[in-house]
């Protein structure tokens, strides 16, 4: 195979497919750590604990599945993982773009999800009774990650589509 524009293509598609898993999941490994170590915490004084901080801890790590998707998806969609790898330049920048919105929202949100999860972490060691009301707080963060992840999954199905 020589290089040339349309070899460009395939290079740009697996680009997004690997941003789309590697950003989510750097964000989600971090996001993850942050809240365990808060519930680290929460259960050394309790460890009654235990289960309402893992489900705390967890929710941050959402985002590197929902990466993992979107990369799958994507290698299905541009041949990796059977059939034809011959993407055009322009279609490989249309997958990369649709992959855009997991890659930059999935790295974002896990973040900020661990914050309110540590922060849902306070709640659950000073008012466990509260613990399905703090567990909103980091839920609504969810939103924007699914969000992201129903926008990606659209565009990066849709660009076969579209006739370049």
């Amino acid at each position: 195979m020589k290089f040339d524009l349309d070899t460009l293509g395939i290079v740009l598609a697996l680009l997004g497919a690997a941003l789309a898993a590697l950003l989510p999941g750097i964000g989600s490994a971090r996001g993850v750590g942050m809240a365990g170590e808060a519930g680290a915490g929460v259960v050394t004084e309790d460890p009654a604990k235990f289960g309402k901080a893992l489900v705390l801890q967890l929710l941050p790590g959402t985002q590197g599945m929902y990466g993992l998707i979107i990369a799958f998806i994507t290698f299905t969609q541009i041949g990796v993982l059977g059939g034809s790898g011959d993407i055009s330049f322009a279609k490989g920048l249309l997958y990369f773009a649709a992959c855009l919105p997991m890659a930059i929202v999935g790295y974002d949100s896990a973040i900020r999800q661990a914050k309110a999860s540590v922060a849902s972490m306070g709640i659950l060691a000073k008012k466990p009774e509260a613990f399905g009301k703090s567990i909103i707080f980091p839920a609504m963060v969810e939103t924007y990650a699914i969000l992201a992840l129903l926008i990606s999954i659209l565009a990066v199905t849709g660009v076969n589509g579209i006739n370049i």
